[in-house]
């Protein structure tokens, strides 16, 4: 499709139909958030959900398509036809009819689109993070580049870690800039079947891919995405893409072991992640770390798990990753491991909201020993990190982009706390740090 900035619609020029299905929804904008409430049939919450955010929808596939062709020098429409003709046929019935929806909303609110569009926003990450890597030799005469690399910082926890001995949750994404600007849509969706589910997510995902979910089955969920340098590498294009499966496991499971075995049917090893799941109907907590070939359950009702792109299972970490950094402080895994342990251990006992607040704007540097903003802290800022001994690239606009956390109370409620923008709350100003690093002007126009 062609990025049009949308002028969105009167209501005189939909169908009764399509009125009564907006008359159901809601968008509130609230501090960088969007806040939409959607109901309904697969077909009416999806047109509901493009509707509302159809100006911010054609916006981010303006960006995505620049985006894309500088990051890998193939086109966005190069992906988007991928996703047609790799997963279009393994999306479920009821998922195809609720994407056509948003197309369909889109489109009515001047953001022309078809379901092949909405496809391919949602198998973005997937395809450019994972199919991309294994069959890039295809398409060029270089070796294939490495998967995706550090993304999030999480902790849940529960029994007599936390100040009530309840559950507390937190997760920060990390993101590149241009991407991260788009991450701030807190869906409420209620669908017909299944479980009511509250979710960060970016305009036109049906899934959360951020990820943060709230369930109506007390389920909270998080992750931390798997690998380090080189990334995941294990891809399996006949099975089912991760936001899908995903997605029917917050909406249909009762439990921690529904979740786990709904996910993992038919895993294609796309989007690999170490989850952090609770359900405060048992206070129970559980990290499952989910390979293509190798997966595995912890589960406690007295402890914590913590995410930090460094996998414990030394099955996945060593035959499934490369260059994961997990044992070495000078990179963010091994960084944020080694602090993750110090804070959760220094907060036992205490934890809640604020102190779940305090530990994702951490900017300790356990590799220096002391208080510095890098691309090594829990709130990651590659952008003032000049990457000295790590390998990375200095001065990378990427880095924390949120941050969010909820206790047991607040996942009954589906309700959550969160910060749009950094964790610790420092603020990005776009045209500053392109003056000062001019070898990022090439994102000049795209980063806000």
């Amino acid at each position: 499709m062609t990025a049009i900035a949308p002028a969105p619609k009167g209501h005189d020029e939909l169908t009764d139909e399509q009125r009564g299905w907006l008359a159901e929804a809601s968008r509130t904008d609230v501090n960088g958030w969007l806040h939409v409430t959607i109901k309904g049939s697969p077909a009416a919450r999806g047109f509901q959900y493009g509707f509302l955010v159809a100006d911010e929808y054609a916006e981010s596939i303006r960006v995505y398509r620049e985006m894309t062709y500088q990051d890998i020098g193939m086109t966005y429409d190069f992906f988007v036809e991928r996703a047609a003709e790799l997963h279009a046929d393994k999306i479920p019935d009821e998922l195809r009819e609720e994407m056509e929806g948003v197309a369909a909303g889109l489109t009515a609110a001047g953001a022309p689109a078809t379901f092949n569009d909405v496809l391919g926003v949602n198998d973005w990450m997937e395809l450019t993070g994972y199919w991309w890597p294994k069959n890039s030799g295809r398409y060029t005469a270089l070796a294939p580049t490495g998967g995706e690399g550090n993304h999030c910082s999480a902790f849940i926890a529960t029994g007599t870690a936390t100040a009530d001995g309840s559950i507390v949750l937190g997760h920060t994404s990390f993101a590149d800039f241009w991407q991260g600007q788009f991450e701030n849509v807190i869906l409420d969706m209620t669908p017909d079947d299944g479980n009511r589910m509250v979710m960060q997510t970016a305009p036109g995902w049906i899934a959360s891919m951020s990820d943060f979910w709230l369930t109506g089955a007390g389920l909270a969920i998080t992750e931390t995405t798997i690998g380090g340098y080189d990334g995941f590498k294990g891809y399996d294009e006949t099975r089912v893409p991760e936001f899908v499966r995903a997605r029917k496991a917050s909406q249909y499971a009762r439990d921690i072991d529904h979740w786990v075995e709904t996910l993992n049917t038919d895993n294609n090893g796309g989007y690999a992640n170490s989850w952090l799941i609770g359900d405060v109907k048992t206070g129970e907590i559980a990290r499952y770390e989910e390979g293509l070939l190798y997966q595995t359950l912890s589960r406690t009702t007295d402890g914590y798990f913590w995410g930090d792109n460094a996998v414990t299972d030394p099955r996945i970490r060593n035959l499934e990753c490369f260059g994961t950094g997990f044992s070495d402080v000078r990179t963010p895994n091994g960084a944020r491991e080694v602090r993750w342990r110090q804070l959760l251990d220094q907060y036992h006992g205490r934890i809640d909201v604020e102190v779940g607040k305090r530990m994702l704007a951490d900017t300790f540097d356990t590799y220096l020993g002391y208080i510095h903003p890098s691309a090594r802290t829990i709130c990651a800022q590659s952008d003032v990190d000049p990457c000295l001994d790590s390998g990375l690239t200095p001065f990378t606009p990427f880095g924390s982009v949120d941050g969010k956390v909820a206790t047991a109370a607040d996942i009954k409620a589906l309700n959550v706390w969160a910060r749009c923008g950094r964790a610790d709350g420092t603020e990005f100003d776009a045209d500053a740090f392109l003056r000062q690093h001019p070898q990022w002007d090439w994102q000049r126009g795209y980063l806000k």
